[in-house]
């Protein structure tokens, strides 16, 4: 089985301010392990374990993403997903051209003609830089909520179909095919 989803790539120069504001945020960064800087992208649809076989169908149902015009975003805020009332990923939160949604309902009918199950979570834009391990602590999560984040703009003019394996250590990205916008 291949884990697949399909992502927004960031444009490096904004990964870098993403990155430098992430470590004015908390200065002793070097503690923890965050998202390294090839993997910080904004996921459209987490698709899940699919036969081998399905993997060039799925990439040719989303050749329609290169007929998306390029994306205009603004990074928001730090912020976190809780389960319960534990903080569990630490994400950016991403502005964006209503065209998103039009885009990721796309994807979604697109896979289920393919027999993929539906995804039910609603879609909020943003970019994942740590899953909380339970030891960071109020300090750390105080010093992202209170941090004041300028605006960045940017456009985004590529997403990418991309296989996620899971290693005992980490999870290793390969790229199965890129989707340029105009």
């Amino acid at each position: 089985m291949n884990r697949l989803f399909v992502a927004l790539k960031i444009p490096e120069n904004v990964v870098d301010e993403i990155i430098f504001h992430r470590n004015n945020a908390f200065p002793d960064y070097d503690r923890f392990k965050w998202e390294p800087f090839e993997k910080i992208h904004i996921t459209l649809r987490f698709i899940g374990d699919v036969k081998s076989e399905m993997i060039q169908p799925v990439s040719e149902a989303l050749n329609f993403i290169e007929e998306f015009d390029s994306l205009i975003c603004r990074l928001t805020k730090f912020s976190f997903f809780y389960v319960g009332d534990q903080p569990k990923v630490l994400n950016l939160g991403v502005q964006t051209d209503r065209k998103i949604y039009e885009l990721v309902e796309k994807i979604n009918l697109k896979l289920e003609k393919l027999l993929i199950v539906p995804d039910k979570k609603r879609f909020i834009p943003h970019i994942t830089l740590k899953r909380m391990k339970g030891n960071e602590g109020g300090y750390f999560v105080n010093q992202f909520t209170s941090y004041y984040l300028p605006k960045i703009n940017f456009e985004i003019y590529e997403a990418a179909l991309i296989e996620s394996k899971l290693l005992a250590v980490a999870s290793e990205y390969t790229i199965i095919k890129n989707y340029l916008l105009t």
